[in-house]
């Protein structure tokens, strides 16, 4: 109905409504009188139907969505033809000398009955209205709080969804078998599968904002003990500010489930440690390094130089980026290897930045394991590189992004992560920039992680290969890890290695039957497979060996790692010999180095003595 013909039609109606009530109310206390020649009910009907649309235009009763009313509605209605009646019987008084008191209480609750009713059966039509061209699917919405009746109502309410909400499960005892929205709440979340089996569930929404993640995992885990599809609300601030509707559910992702909460940041301090300055990003292009340029972006920095080997990359977040902050920001793309040492002298003095996010790097365990030379090459070599021209042009922090896999390095990557983290370490001894490391797990989602082979691997129907049933790793998301890098460069002092207390290991074989079921499959159906530990693997990672200082937190979460240095002469060793060494030299030398073992005969190979 247009806002024209309601304002036509409701007045109109409700004058018909007023004029009954009264008549009415007349006719019920004198049966034998012709009440309708009467001045009384005249005068009384004039000065309440004038009273009447007077009030329902103050209270707004011809602007409200009635089929969305609520107690708020209901309140407003009441007020309306209260305070008409009081007027009237102001008016009785003035010109009859007296109050017909029962007329007037008679009048009252006729006219709350049939405005009221008229009203609210308006919302019940519009409630329970059946979709003919649709079939609806029966959902079980999991919580009976605020968000989960917001998610009841909207259900109920929009006409276009094709889902039909028919009962609440909560943990809150006192209501349980309530009704609630005229919806039972039949049980706790122990009970999801009994309920989804007994109600015939075809779809399941978690209407928790306030869950844990470990809430959540224990959630998800009962929901898919049944066969209804699981969908999760929206995040409220979405809703709030109108990126997403209350009905617009998405599905649950292994990122809900990581078991771990997110860090809160010190906005104050990072945003004075970035904002009006100018910002190099290595690796700008990665999974890791294109997450922190976005992040940094929201501290309004000066300039923001972004440095990378591929061009595709490169060009990918520079469009994200320009689109986005290109009138506030100046955005500067650069081509360039890390390992080319006159490229990166060349870009620091010709941009000077301020500071510096080092996220180039090879990243992949087995892989290096083959490649130990390029290994030393990229992630040794060329940080010795991009740190000593930062120090050279004066910049104030440089950030190394390392890895929980340089803690008692078994493979090539870690030790060579660890190297890096000993060049810097060796530069800030002398040097006014301040050099920090970061340090923290398996990323989710990065172009190096597991999930993208797992997804790849249910996608074309199994098996999922896991490695071994008991392999745990640290996990994060890439979000996570670029705003503790961001974090991390605010706190430096010079020569910390940050780590963050990343809570719980997580098994991989848990991650795969998660990420198995996310996908609307079965355990069965797509199957384990257990591959064995690949070459450099560990079993369990660690953030910290027992060598390293251990000290309180600096943040909520963070911890320092102050890592001893005492290898400055094998380092130059290895980078000096590095074209003469065989790779199978490389990898004994850098495990050995990573790992502090400092006999000199031990660390150098008998072949180059």
């Amino acid at each position: 109905m247009t806002y024209k013909k309601r304002l036509t039609i409701l007045p109109l109606f409700d004058s018909l409504i007023v004029f009954t009530a009264i008549y009415i109310s007349y006719l019920i206390l004198h049966p034998y009188v012709e009440v309708l020649k009467t001045p009384t009910l005249l005068i009384t009907s004039l000065t309440l139907l004038i009273s009447h649309h007077v009030l329902a235009y103050g209270y707004k009763l011809y602007n409200k969505a009635w089929q969305y009313a609520s107690v708020g509605e209901l309140s407003s209605i009441v007020k309306a033809i209260s305070f008409s009646i009081i007027i009237t019987a102001i008016v009785q008084l003035v010109t009859f000398q007296e109050v017909y008191v029962r007329a007037l209480v008679i009048t009252w609750m006729l006219h709350l009955f049939f405005i009221g009713g008229s009203r609210f059966s308006w919302r019940m039509y519009g409630s329970h209205e059946v979709k003919l061209q649709k079939e609806m699917k029966k959902s079980l919405i999991i919580g009976a709080g605020s968000a989960g009746m917001m998610v009841a109502r909207q259900l109920l309410n929009n006409r276009d969804n094709d889902l039909r909400p028919v009962a609440f499960i909560d943990d809150d005892p006192q209501k349980y078998k309530l009704d609630i929205l005229g919806l039972p709440v039949v049980g706790s979340t122990q009970s999801i599968a009994s309920a989804v089996k007994n109600l015939d569930i075809d779809h399941i929404v978690i209407a928790i904002p306030s869950a844990s993640k470990k809430e959540l995992n224990r959630i998800f885990e009962e929901c898919s003990k049944t066969n209804a599809k699981t969908q999760i609300l929206p995040k409220i601030e979405d809703i709030i500010i109108g990126k997403v509707s209350v009905n617009q559910f998405r599905d649950v992702k292994v990122e809900d489930l990581l078991g771990r909460e997110p860090i809160e940041l010190d906005i104050a301090t990072i945003s004075e440690y970035l904002e009006g300055k100018a910002v190099l990003v290595t690796g700008a292009g990665g999974s890791i390094g294109s997450e922190i340029c976005r992040q940094i972006c929201k501290f309004s920095p000066q300039q923001i130089v972004l440095v990378g080997h591929g061009e595709n990359s490169i060009y990918h977040i520079e469009m994200e980026l320009r689109n986005k902050y290109g009138k506030q920001i100046n955005i500067v793309p650069i081509i360039g290897d890390i390992q080319d040492r006159d490229r990166m002298f060349e870009v620091m003095e010709e941009y000077k930045p301020q500071v510096v996010y080092h996220a180039a790097a090879h990243k992949h365990v087995p892989l290096m394991e083959y490649n130990p030379r390029e290994a030393v090459k990229n992630n040794v070599m060329g940080t010795k590189n991009v740190a000593e021209a930062a120090e050279t042009f004066g910049v104030d922090t440089f950030v190394l992004i390392s890895s929980d896999k340089a803690v008692n390095p078994t493979n090539v990557m870690g030790s060579t992560k660890r190297i890096a983290e000993m060049v810097i370490q060796e530069l800030d001894k002398t040097s006014k920039t301040k050099f920090v490391a970061v340090r923290f797990g398996n990323v989710l989602g990065s172009r190096g992680s597991v999930i993208p082979l797992f997804k790849k691997q249910i996608k074309a129907g199994g098996p999922v290969t896991v490695t071994d049933p008991e392999m745990t790793r640290y996990f994060m998301t890439i979000p996570e890890a670029s705003r503790l890098v961001i974090q991390a460069g605010s706190l430096a002092r010079g020569g910390e290695v940050f780590v963050l207390d990343m809570g719980e290991p997580v098994k991989i074989v848990d991650l795969a039957k998660n990420l198995i079921k996310l996908s609307g499959y079965s355990i069965e159906e797509i199957g384990i497979k257990y591959s064995g530990i690949r070459p450099g693997e560990k079993m369990f990672e660690e953030l910290l060996n027992e060598k390293e200082i251990h000290q309180e937190p600096v943040f909520p979460k963070i911890f320092i790692g102050k890592a001893v240095l005492e290898q400055e002469e094998e380092i130059v060793f290895l980078l000096n010999e590095l074209e003469r060494l065989t790779s199978n030299e490389i990898k004994e030398y850098v495990i050995n180095l990573a790992n502090r073992r400092t006999n000199s005969k031990y660390l150098i190979p008998q072949t180059t003595v």
